[in-house]
Parts: C-alpha cells; sequence; structure tokens
C-alpha cells in the first residue's frame, strides 16, 4: 500500500475530486494548507506599506491505495491539477506498512 499525497492548487480541488472519484479512489482526506516553494511568494501593497506574502494558499489531498494504482491515480492528478504554471504543485508517494478500520478491526489492504 502507498499514501500519495497531492498539494494542488485550490481551484483544482473539485475537478481533482470529480476525476478520483470517477477512478474508484475510496476513499481521500482533504485539508487546506499554506506554503511555499520555488515562488517564495509574491509583493503586494496594504494600505501604501509593502508587505510580502511568503505563504500560499494550497489543498492537501491525501489517499491510502493498492500498489497497482499509484500509477495511474499519479497520471490522473497530474493530468487534471497541471496548468503548465509555477505553483502547480507536488505528489509525494510513500510506503504504508498496515491500515486498521476502526469499526472492524480489519486489517490491510481489505480495510481500505
Amino acid at each position: 500500500m502507498k499514501q500519495v499525497t497531492a498539494i494542488v492548487r485550490p481551484e483544482m480541488l473539485e475537478p481533482l475530486k470529480d476525476a478520483l472519484m470517477e477512478a474508484n479512489v475510496s476513499g481521500m482526506t482533504v485539508s487546506e494548507v499554506q506554503g511555499f516553494g520555488h515562488q517564495h511568494g509574491w509583493k503586494e501593497y496594504f494600505r501604501g506599506t509593502e508587505v510580502l506574502l511568503n505563504m500560499v494558499p494550497k489543498v492537501q489531498v491525501m489517499l491510502v491505495v493498492e500498489d497497482s494504482q499509484v500509477d495511474a491515480l499519479v497520471d490522473k492528478i497530474c493530468a487534471v491539477a497541471k496548468t503548465g504554471e509555477v505553483g502547480d504543485g507536488k505528489i509525494f508517494i510513500c510506503p504504508v506498512e498496515d491500515v486498521v478500520r476502526i469499526r472492524t478491526g480489519e486489517r490491510g489492504e481489505g480495510a481500505l
């Protein structure tokens, strides 16, 4: 099993949710997050004072899936979330040792 965490632009959330539901993903967790990458924010003026905004709002979508699903899901996320501009986001893939369904105590891929 793998954990796939995608950090994308907030406006990509709805199209991404739709695409992942079409791909029969069994569940996902979505969080609003802030951060920065290569863009390091931007400058704006507030009441005549220059302000550096270096925390960019993003959305984090986390999935735990079977190993065989990872490549197809990564391709789907990239296809939906890519604008070609700086700040499109990143996808992180990490191994998952075990999953436990709290209600039944079921473990492993069956608990997904």
